[in-house]
């Protein structure tokens, strides 16, 4: 096992060239630079030599200072499809209507889920004597209805979700 290993480590150090690609330093017009291996990001693209380290590191976050203020978010381009107010009205209708609907067939579900359990508990086979052998078989109704409750929780926080 240490040979196979040993030889593992020996053909990953003798092949460090593997992974390398060419990288660019792009520069946009106003004056960000990206590093990249996509050349098609800018025009003024530079090949950077082979050996030359390119550190993926983010820098430090620059704080905004009383003598220099946070700059504006980007404004959105002008061709940024807008929705109205009534269309986004009757989109969050439509969304709450279809968790309502969710949420009642998956409580049916969990009412169906409860009766097959409970109906299966009162069931003994005679085959069970031992106690394990009943709870393994009731298991799979006991994760059922585990679901459904789960799948409710999860919509009833979704509709309180909802503005």
């Amino acid at each position: 096992m240490s040979a196979l290993r040993t030889l593992s480590l020996a053909l990953v150090l003798a092949c460090p060239t593997l992974a390398s690609a060419q990288v660019y330093k792009c520069v946009d017009g106003e004056g960000r630079i990206t590093y990249t291996n996509d050349r098609s990001l800018g025009r003024s693209c530079q090949p950077l030599p082979q050996n030359q380290a390119v550190s993926t590191v983010p820098g430090p976050a620059q704080r905004a200072t009383p003598a220099a203020p946070a700059r504006a978010p980007a404004a959105t381009s002008g061709g940024f499809p807008r929705v109205s107010q009534e269309d986004q009205r009757a989109r969050d209708d439509t969304r709450r209507q279809v968790l309502h609907n969710e949420l009642a067939s998956e409580q049916a579900a969990l009412e169906e889920a409860q009766k097959a359990l409970a109906e299966q508990e009162s069931i003994r086979l005679g085959d069970e004597r031992n106690y394990q052998k009943m709870l393994d078989r009731l298991q799979p109704f006991k994760d059922k209805v585990e679901l459904h409750q789960r799948n409710i929780d999860a919509l009833q926080r979704e509709i309180a979700n909802l503005r």
